[in-house]
């Protein structure tokens, strides 16, 4: 019989990484930057029964899955508004700057 593990003493355990999201403060949101502006991001719990395509993976958000609303701090017209905000995966907005554009529509493929 092997010997019990002990657990790491609550002063020796790691603190948990600022940036996250967890705590109340994400609730509101933080401002993270992304090529060269400053945008807005929040999590949203996705009970809105919309799915949404993500413009880091080009895949839907199906309703009931978490995910983040961005937005720009600042537009062309100087104000950021709803037409500016994108949903993106939480995975995708994390990998932001290590991927290239992954769009993979067809020429006549409409938007979303």
């Amino acid at each position: 019989m092997s010997p019990r593990r002990s657990r790491p003493r609550r002063s020796e355990q790691p603190e948990p990484r600022s940036g996250g999201f967890s705590g109340l403060g994400w609730a509101l949101g933080q401002t993270d930057s992304y090529g060269g502006e400053d945008w807005q991001v929040r999590p949203v719990a996705g009970d809105s029964g919309k799915s949404y395509r993500c413009p880091g993976c080009d895949q839907e958000i199906p309703p009931g899955v978490g995910h983040l609303v961005v937005w720009p701090l600042t537009s062309v017209s100087g104000t950021a508004g709803v037409d500016d905000r994108r949903h993106w995966h939480r995975a995708c907005w994390n990998a932001r700057e290590r991927r290239s554009a992954a769009v993979q529509r067809g020429r006549n493929a409409p938007r979303y």
